[in-house]
């Protein structure tokens, strides 16, 4: 992956060094039929029963607290704007037949020896994925995750709170984030307001609602932030790509709950729920909503999402890749092909390219800014716009020397 790239000996090295590093498997939108649910039994004990609050208001309700209370308020206002996306695709229909190699005469009757043989019967729509989405503008512009709608040749179907459906199109795939921007042709709709991700702090309440394995639409679940800054590999379906900065959560994420809101208690979207650490308790991770703003604004005005690049493979340089290849800072990020020779170190006809960089040289800084393991080099970059011309002090061929390049619009 362009400008976000660490090869898997980097990685492994960074967490063997205490880098924060999770291996994470990112919540898979193809969810098979739910087939049973297990029921804890338990006996009655002498445990005393919960109070019940009697009031001349509510004889027999259960007490509702204050934070309960600013819950249920952040779920009331925001389940409208959630939506399930469910993709759909054109299959065979497969049906079974017999040969059968004697003929019914030879046993005067039906044969026992059918041989069963199976054709194609046509085709008919099924649905193949599930994930969740949120409206964000009135005019019908949903967001969800990338990998919700990554399925080649599916039709896409938005389910509303009330059961309404509606086909969805999508009209933006985030080059960079795992995020992606749907269509569909309604109005008036309700927008979820987006927050504000860069004042989180550890321990606040936050809310998670999405369409969990598929099958149970708008299921609500209370957290904490339980971790921010986090980067994280996550790989599902064939696919992997690096979330950086990502805000982890204990709020209950299911597969099925991906490319739902992240909510604060007041009903602000923080976060785009993402991935989860397969066979953990409560590990969920997020995008912060402050790139998904972008992303959203982006195909306001401009109809795609713009990302700026530099077109460059590479590896953050740390202690031990230093060594290994001998190097002359333990820093910076070394320009690298892939193994097999598929991608190289530097695209052909991109900034870098242009600029003239080449396989092997490392960039130390952008603008002033030293690029290590904690200001990785697509972090830096993606705080600049397409446009933009900065100086970048590359180490080249035994030497230091400033490089100016202007940043690119990345396609896909």
């Amino acid at each position: 992956m362009e400008d976000t790239g660490q090869d898997e000996a980097a990685v492994t090295r960074a967490a063997r060094n205490g880098g924060v590093f999770l291996a994470v498997v990112v919540t898979s939108v193809a969810t098979a039929a739910l087939t049973s649910i297990l029921f804890f039994a338990f006996q009655e004990t002498q445990t005393p029963q919960p109070q019940i609050l009697v009031t001349e208001e509510g004889a027999g309700q259960d007490p509702v607290t204050g934070h309960e209370e600013a819950v249920i308020r952040v779920v009331e206002a925001a389940s409208a704007s959630v939506v399930s996306v469910v993709a759909t695709q054109d299959l065979p229909v497969i049906e079974r037949y017999y040969v059968d190699p004697f003929g019914d005469e030879f046993f005067g009757g039906p044969s026992p020896f059918r041989i069963p043989q199976y054709r194609q019967n046509g085709t008919e729509p099924r649905e193949v994925a599930a994930g969740t989405g949120f409206v964000v503008s009135t005019d019908g512009l949903v967001l969800t995750n990338r990998h919700v709608v990554d399925v080649p040749e599916a039709e896409f179907t938005v389910i509303f709170g009330e059961g309404e459906q509606a086909p969805a199109e999508v009209v933006a795939l985030d080059p960079v984030e795992d995020l992606a921007v749907l269509r569909v042709n309604r109005e008036g709709l309700t927008a979820l307001p987006l927050g504000d991700s860069t004042s989180l702090r550890i321990g606040q309440t936050v809310v998670a609602i999405g369409n969990a394995l598929g099958e149970f639409q708008n299921t609500v679940s209370v957290g904490v932030v339980s971790g921010l800054h986090r980067r994280i590999v996550a790989g599902g379906g064939g696919a992997q790509s690096v979330i950086n900065d990502a805000i982890q959560t204990d709020a209950a994420i299911n597969q099925g709950n991906s490319g739902g809101p992240l909510l604060n208690l007041s009903g602000e979207v923080i976060g785009i729920n993402t991935a989860i650490v397969v066979g953990s308790e409560n590990l969920g991770f997020a995008i912060p909503v402050q790139k998904a703003e972008k992303a959203v604004k982006d195909v306001e005005e401009l109809g795609h999402i713009s990302r700026p690049f530099i077109g460059v493979r590479f590896v953050m340089v740390d202690s031990d890749i230093q060594e290994a290849r001998g190097l002359p800072n333990d820093y910076g990020a070394l320009v690298l092909g892939s193994s097999d020779g598929r991608e190289p170190g530097v695209l052909p006809g991109s900034p870098a390219d242009i600029a003239g960089l080449r396989e092997g040289d490392i960039i130390l800084e952008i603008n002033g800014k030293r690029i290590d393991t904690q200001n990785q080099l697509g972090d830096v970059v993606q705080q600049y716009s397409v446009g933009d011309t900065v100086t970048m002090l590359v180490y080249s061929a035994g030497e230091t020397r400033e490089v100016s390049l202007t940043l690119a619009d990345r396609t896909e």
